[in-house]
């Protein structure tokens, strides 16, 4: 069931935000010291914040302000807080997120409204491979959210391929909630062990923490792999712990959607201006509904484009394209503008290579060098001459490309206390 505010106009759902953000700004005038503080420091009178387009009178929040006064965003007592949750810490120290009673509502409710967007009932039965445990906000999200719409659901965690397929034909789940990567992972394993994975109760799988989709929303090199050997359909999805929230696509396969009853969203350049439809902007959100530590124009570090035509779905809400790349990942080689994203679609379609890390670092020159390491079982002749080659025709540059053993790369993509697989490495 789609909620009502998400069939209504953009302008209708513009109206209805503008009616949470007075409540918003007195809550955050009155229980948050660092918002206080930005008030009184831009003599900012909230009472005058009166629509979106007077948001841009705002200072914008960064991630280095978060990690710095991380304390003073907090906005409850500690006899509030039920659960407690961090970032990732990515791009820097983990950030404290307190989620108080009413916020894990809002979560389940959003995440229940995403697996609905994804085309999920309660008819369905989720096989879990994220993480509940170690502070992670996704992996308690989706249980919440499968939970709220009535649906089965089976908490296997990440990895452990043989255990994956126990549980599938054991309970006959029907959905996956993974990272896009490991379904090659499943399928590896189940073409090694005489699995038919063509033929069991899976129909769909929820896709976190890597990009299916090319600007176009044709698939990614890693979603066609997918498509090519297991006939699913995979939904993409983009969140963060910041915005407890999600923007999920459809069946359709043209973005992800925007809740407007949870964030407002913003698209900006790095002047703080906004950008025109189509373009890639930096996602930047303020929170509606948020206890704990509710944020303002929160900037998130992530690129993207929005589209604003309804969908055939039926909702009318903002679409997000897929993440063109992380602000501070950017990388200037060779006169060349990259975004990692690019550089794994390159890898990924290469036959032979098993696994990878990207390192970026500044040479003896100052200027950024990036060295991929990829695990493959064998390097045949011209080997890497054929990778750089691909590099070329498609970023016209090539990296630095040095051949290791696949259980080496993989201990690097899983350091201890990851909670999700590390590809990208920077070093400057």
């Amino acid at each position: 069931m789609i909620p009502l505010i998400e069939t209504k106009s953009l302008q209708e759902q513009k109206k209805f935000q503008e009616q949470q953000l007075p409540a918003l700004l007195a809550y955050l005038e009155e229980h948050s010291i660092y918002y206080a503080d930005l008030f009184k420091k831009h003599s900012i009178d909230i009472t005058k914040i009166k629509t979106l387009e007077d948001l841009q009178q705002l200072p914008v929040t960064s991630k280095d302000e978060l990690q710095a006064r991380n304390n003073d965003f907090i906005c409850v007592p500690q006899n509030k807080i039920i659960d407690y949750i961090t970032t990732s810490g990515t791009l820097g120290d983990p950030v404290l997120f307190p989620m108080t009673d009413k916020d894990l509502d809002r979560l389940a409710y959003n995440e229940c409204i995403s697996f609905e967007c994804a085309d999920s009932t309660k008819e369905d039965v989720f096989q879990l491979m994220t993480t509940l445990d170690k502070r992670f906000m996704a992996g308690l999200a989706y249980f919440l959210g499968i939970r709220k719409l009535g649906a089965g659901v089976v908490r296997v965690g990440g990895g452990i391929p043989e255990l994956q397929w126990d549980t599938i034909n054991r309970i006959s789940p029907t959905a996956f909630v993974t990272v896009p990567s490991f379904l090659l992972k499943l399928i590896e394993y189940a073409e090694a062990n005489g699995i038919d994975y063509r033929n069991t109760s899976i129909t769909k799988a929820i896709c976190i923490g890597e990009s299916l989709r090319n600007q176009d929303f044709s698939l990614t090199t890693l979603g066609q792999k997918i498509r090519d050997k297991w006939d699913i359909k995979l939904y993409s999805t983009y969140a963060s712990t910041e915005m407890s929230a999600a923007f999920t696509e459809c069946a359709a396969g043209m973005g992800g959607h925007h809740h407007p009853e949870l964030v407002i969203v913003e698209f900006l350049d790095e002047n703080n201006q906004p950008v025109k439809e189509g373009e890639p902007g930096e996602v930047t959100i303020t929170t509606l509904g948020v206890e704990g530590m509710p944020l303002l124009r929160f900037k998130t570090g992530d690129l993207c484009s929005h589209y604003t035509e309804p969908c055939s779905c039926g909702r009318q809400t903002i679409r997000l394209g897929p993440i063109v790349g992380r602000t501070k990942q950017m990388i200037k080689y060779k006169g060349t503008t990259l975004y990692p994203p690019a550089l794994y679609d390159i890898l990924n379609n290469i036959e032979g290579v098993k696994n990878y890390v990207v390192e970026v670092y500044t040479n003896e020159i100052g200027t950024d060098e990036i060295l991929i390491r990829i695990g493959c079982e064998s390097v045949p002749e011209n080997f890497e001459k054929d990778i750089k080659d691909h590099f070329r025709a498609k970023l016209r540059v090539a990296p630095q490309v040095r051949f290791e053993d696949p259980d080496v790369i993989n201990k690097i993509q899983f350091p201890e206390l990851s909670r999700k697989p590390v590809v990208f490495f920077d070093k400057r």
